[in-house]
């Protein structure tokens, strides 16, 4: 059973930085792909951005294009959700998600159905 565990998010002002790590466990097969959902209240929840093992090329939003940036350390599990000058619209409930597969994934899934694997969630919070 794949297993993802969020941790980082906390209260960060404006302009401020925060990192989100997610350290994921029990994966059967050998090509995945890692992404970031937020929802904020009274919201859908929304794809931030993901992250495949084929090549550990990251994807993002629009919205957070230029500010977040997603990293993966494979040694240890773990993916990295490097968040930069924050907004207080950027404050929701942070999902890591996983799907895995026996063969190469392409693309970048985008909606919140493509994930099999959700972690419980880590609350960030900007504000001054």
């Amino acid at each position: 059973q794949v297993q993802l565990v969020e941790s980082g998010g906390g209260l960060a002002q404006p302009g401020g930085s925060l990192r989100l790590s997610c350290s994921t466990s029990g994966f059967r097969w050998a090509y995945n792909v890692i992404g970031w959902f937020r929802q904020a209240p009274g919201k859908e929840r929304e794809w931030v951005s993901c992250i495949t093992s084929n090549n550990d090329k990251p994807y993002y939003s629009d919205s957070v294009k230029g500010r977040f940036t997603m990293s993966r350390d494979n040694a240890n599990n773990t993916v990295y959700l490097q968040m930069n000058s924050l907004r207080p619209e950027d404050t929701a409930v942070f999902y890591c998600a996983a799907v895995e597969n026996i063969v190469p994934m392409t693309g970048h899934p985008e909606m919140a159905s493509e994930y099999d694997y959700w972690g419980q969630g880590t609350q960030v919070t900007v504000s001054s």
